[in-house]
């Protein structure tokens, strides 16, 4: 792990662990289903990009970044090594076929007891645990051969520093995240996840062998949809009413709710594009806008859409105003998500993620 002035400055956001009934475990669906709706992508990027006659190691080793605790990486690295598997038979290698080891990353507060403990019995690969930020170095220098992250890197490393000053422009007092703030609130977000993907793209194309591949799956915001009017920014803004609800009737402190700030951020392809190029260690194999999110919000409200905003993002929120709100918080959000399930509804189309599948020059 490289010791840089970004790795000091970063900070955790864990999904919930265990296995209870606000757990990222049990929590997870939507998730599940946007990456299911990729995983003919992903196949097909193995299938017709991934030169395994190139890669002499064996293992073959792959990397899920930002894994959480299960059960979806495990569906996603069952799905990649069988692809793969398929790529060796297809380029006539089945007497060349590797032993496949698969390194499960995510910070260290992660919960790594549940996911390991739910890890499957009959899998095809040899499972390891890496904690640490994908923001910085993981692994040895040319020693992954595909690397996998999914819904994980619109988690910024930081919040945008200028969002915590009084006196900037982009003090975003009364909100919660970008979504219906000023540009200038928006140009820090934009501007520190550029920060965050520099980084990120960098230290890949170290750990990369030449020839490897990486597949980003990100919530993403298509050209001419405000922020406001996708279906998480809508889902942020509910959000935010409730605490300033909270605020106004004594419960919490409204100073609290004007230095808080949701660390996540959804990029455009042209942004993402843009950045990968800047890099330059990677081809864009495929990038492109993909909208699994516009055929599951129309009954994505109430207990379901609160349960899901919970499981991902008490561990922050308690973290700021402490334990004691989340409760009261969840139950109200979950109520404004059945009162405004209108503005949920015609969201859909702002739905997006990004597919992208880069290839290491």
């Amino acid at each position: 792990m490289s010791n840089n002035r970004a790795a000091t400055t970063q900070q955790s956001f864990p999904m919930n662990g265990g296995d209870g009934p606000h757990s990222y475990l049990n929590n997870s669906n939507l998730q599940r289903k946007a990456t299911d709706a990729c995983r003919t992508m992903i196949e097909e990027a193995i299938a017709q990009k991934l030169d395994v006659k190139c890669f002499s190691s064996n293992p073959f080793r792959l990397a899920d970044l930002g894994c959480s605790v299960g059960p979806n990486t495990f569906k996603a690295m069952q799905h990649i090594v069988e692809a793969v598997e398929r790529k060796y038979l297809a380029q006539g290698l089945k007497s060349e076929m590797p032993e496949f080891q698969v390194f499960f990353n995510d910070h260290v507060a992660n919960d790594f007891n549940t996911l390991f403990a739910s890890l499957p019995t009959e899998r095809r690969y040899f499972a390891c645990g890496v904690p640490g930020s994908f923001h910085d170095r993981l692994f040895p220098e040319s020693s992954i051969h595909f690397m996998f992250s999914s819904h994980a890197l619109h988690w910024l490393s930081k919040v945008p520093e200028e969002l915590l000053d009084k006196n900037s422009p982009a003090w975003n007092r009364g909100r919660i995240h970008c979504t219906s703030a000023p540009d200038e609130v928006s140009h820090a977000y934009a501007a520190q996840f550029d920060h965050d993907v520099e980084i990120f793209l960098n230290a890949r194309a170290k750990e990369l062998v030449v020839g490897g591949m990486i597949v980003l799956l990100i919530p993403a915001l298509p050209n001419g949809i405000p922020a406001s009017q996708s279906p998480f920014g809508v889902m942020f803004d509910l959000l935010g009413a409730s605490l300033m609800d909270m605020a106004k009737e004594g419960l919490i402190n409204e100073a609290q709710v004007d230095s808080f700030n949701l660390p996540v951020y959804a990029a455009s392809r042209e942004q993402m594009t843009d950045l990968v190029k800047r890099n330059g260690c990677f081809t864009i194999e495929r990038m492109e806008l993909v909208y699994p999110t516009s055929k599951l919000v129309d009954r994505f409200c109430g207990n379901e859409c609160g349960m899901l905003l919970r499981a991902g993002m008490e561990g922050i929120i308690a973290k700021h105003f402490g334990s004691g709100i989340i409760d009261e918080l969840f139950d109200r959000f979950s109520k404004k998500s059945v009162e405004f399930s209108h503005q949920l509804e015609s969201s859909k189309r702002g739905g997006a993620q990004l597919f992208a599948a880069l290839r290491r020059k």
